[in-house]
């Protein structure tokens, strides 16, 4: 079923994002020894993650905020930007079927897209996806530069760098969709599942995962369809930890945030939703 039909019923269709804005105020000289105020830190990390610099130049404070505001003209030319949780999964979808029918466009690769991305980013989707080479979210849903921000994580694993990279996607770039992606022969989910049936420990960082990994296996099922449904649960699990962290709940309840759970197929690079 493709994504758009299957997920956007219940999301907000508004067109408003909130913007952590850049205080002009700020100084960019302090004494030694002084902590920042509080927008001062907000301006040092929107300058910092997104690449807002003149190159050669270091990290200008005062730098025009990376989101774009809705309605404002695509920094891409001649592409429109989806500003909604309906319009991403609208765009989403459409890019799985290029990829997946061969007719990729490889859009948002031009010289004129990477000259304009040097002074900052405008994605309009997170994405996080598991580390599989066989999986990489650019390709899969035919997107360029600066289209996605993408976070992967073997069988997307949540910890303290995730949520905070997830998060500066929603509260600084007011992105309006945040997509959970997992996918079919998931390595870390089978690891997870193999280690519990065996009570074999597996080295350290990868315990670490299947730990994660273990609350979601699914015990009423065995052998691979075991594996398979712990795939699904997982990404069901990954999905509402997410939609529970306090400040995206909030922009969910308003109608700006969809976060919504997907699974890739490798045997049909189909991408569909999981309820």
């Amino acid at each position: 079923m493709p994504v758009h039909d299957s997920v956007t019923c219940g999301t907000g269709h508004g067109s408003g994002h909130t913007f952590l804005a850049v205080n002009s105020d700020v100084t960019p000289h302090r004494a030694v020894g002084h902590e920042p105020t509080a927008p001062a830190r907000r301006a040092l990390l929107r300058a910092g993650l997104t690449g807002a610099a003149a190159l050669g130049t270091g990290v200008a404070l005062g730098a025009t905020p990376a989101a774009a505001s809705p309605g404002a003209p695509s920094p891409h030319a001649g592409r429109r930007r989806p500003t909604t949780p309906a319009e991403v999964l609208r765009e989403l979808t459409a890019g799985n079927l290029r990829w997946r029918t061969y007719r990729e466009q490889h859009p948002d690769e031009t010289p004129t897209v990477r000259e304009s991305l040097t002074s900052g980013q405008h994605p309009f989707a997170v994405v996080l996806g598991c580390v599989d080479s066989r999986v990489p979210p650019e390709l899969v849903f035919d997107q360029g530069l600066g289209d996605l921000l993408t976070v992967r994580t073997a069988g997307e694993v949540l910890d303290e760098a995730v949520l905070g990279s997830v998060a500066y996607g929603v509260l600084e770039l007011g992105i309006p969709l945040v997509m959970v992606l997992g996918h079919q022969s998931c390595g870390a989910v089978r690891a997870a599942v193999d280690a519990k049936e065996s009570g074999e420990r597996l080295p350290d960082h990868i315990q670490y995962l299947a730990d994660q990994i273990g609350p979601a296996i699914d015990h009423t099922k065995e052998g691979d369809a075991r594996v398979d449904a712990t795939i699904d649960a997982n990404i069901r699990a990954v999905r509402s930890r997410l939609a529970a962290e306090p400040d995206l709940a909030a922009k969910v309840a308003a109608g700006r945030l969809a976060v919504v759970g997907a699974r890739y197929e490798l045997t049909s690079q189909l991408v569909h939703h999981i309820a």
